[in-house]
């Protein structure tokens, strides 16, 4: 398994709107309109810039796992990276193999694609999201 282009950063934030203010209206960037996952506890929008997207993930309901991060980042930050792979079944079994943890099965992400996690010990610190990549349907 290779990598392919990076998809998005994911940044955890106490409020979407405040935080789509910054992109809208300080940086002039592009913004989407926030949609709910509830499955996963959290509350998504989309920043669309030329070469990848900001995801703004804000906690969803009182189990959201967001509410960790932001206990230990108040103002929010840095959530994960989002990488793309051709297949998601290969990119797990070439991750286990490897001694990555990966983080629950694959489940059905925000793009509507299969994704899954690397935990960040495995990952140099870093909370990685692999993604099948859009049109792959393996």
């Amino acid at each position: 398994m290779t990598i392919g282009r990076l998809n998005h950063v994911g940044m955890a934030t106490p409020s979407i709107e405040a935080s789509l203010a910054v992109y809208r209206d300080m940086l002039g960037a592009a913004v989407g309109e926030p949609f709910d996952l509830p499955a996963q506890g959290v509350r998504v929008c989309f920043v669309d810039l030329p070469n990848t997207q900001i995801e703004l993930i804000e906690p969803l309901g009182d189990a959201s796992p967001i509410h960790g991060f932001l206990r230990k980042n108040p103002a929010g930050g840095q959530h994960h990276v989002c990488f793309e792979v051709d297949d998601i079944a290969v990119a797990v079994a070439d991750m286990t193999a490897k001694g990555a943890r990966v983080l629950g099965a694959p489940r059905i992400g925000a793009h509507g694609t299969l994704v899954v996690f690397l935990h960040p010990k495995d990952m140099g610190g870093v909370l990685v999201e692999l993604m099948e990549a859009p049109g792959a349907g393996h």
